[in-house]
């Protein structure tokens, strides 16, 4: 009798053992598709209205309105400067700058920094229009910059301004900008 309670015992142990193993498989089948749904699906952010309408991000790529709204802000940021705030300028646009990109846009702004440091050459920039390039994650600015000496606006210029992004997972980072030279005119007078 002994004999037969121990030999049910090890049945049902054995059954529940075999119960356990069969969920955990069914359990890590479930984890690996769920693992493979979050890699390959593309992931959105909502972000609050920042001016006419909500603004989604994805990593399946940058949108139009996005684009331009970084430009935007980005324009006025690296276009609009005084000798008061230059270090709070080269650390707010070092911010949006790539790792990659880093060293030589710090070289280059701190080239700007030195050479206004101390004077009293301040500028901003009015923009007028905008080209936006999702394809190529390019953006270029028209409009007008103006440089003031103290309090004297000495020069009012319309100029062309074009940003370089880079695009990776939801982050959209500057690698590059600097002003477009204009093309020059061919044959007759210019």
């Amino acid at each position: 009798m002994e004999f037969s309670y121990q030999h049910a015992q090890s049945q049902r142990i054995l059954r529940q053992r075999n119960m356990l193993g069969v969920t955990a498989l069914v359990l890590a089948g479930v984890v690996a598709l769920l693992l493979l749904f979050s890699v390959t699906r593309s992931r959105e952010i909502v972000l609050q209205p920042v001016l006419r309408s909500p603004l989604t991000l994805s990593s399946a790529g940058v949108s139009r309105e996005y684009l331009e709204l970084m430009t935007r802000d980005t324009a006025i940021l690296t276009l609009d400067r005084s000798p008061g705030s230059l270090d709070y300028w080269m650390k707010s646009v070092l911010e949006i700058v790539s790792p990659r990109a880093q060293g030589k846009i710090k070289a280059d702004l701190l080239e700007i920094v030195n050479e206004q440091r101390g004077s009293t050459i301040s500028q901003y920039f009015q923009i007028q229009s905008m080209e936006i390039d999702t394809a190529n994650l390019r953006s270029t600015v028209t409009g007008k910059l103006n440089t003031v000496v103290g309090q004297k606006v000495v020069s009012s210029d319309i100029r062309t301004f074009q940003f370089n992004w880079e695009y990776s997972g939801l982050s959209l980072k500057l690698i590059g900008f600097g002003m477009v030279q204009p093309e020059k005119k061919k044959g007759g007078l210019s």
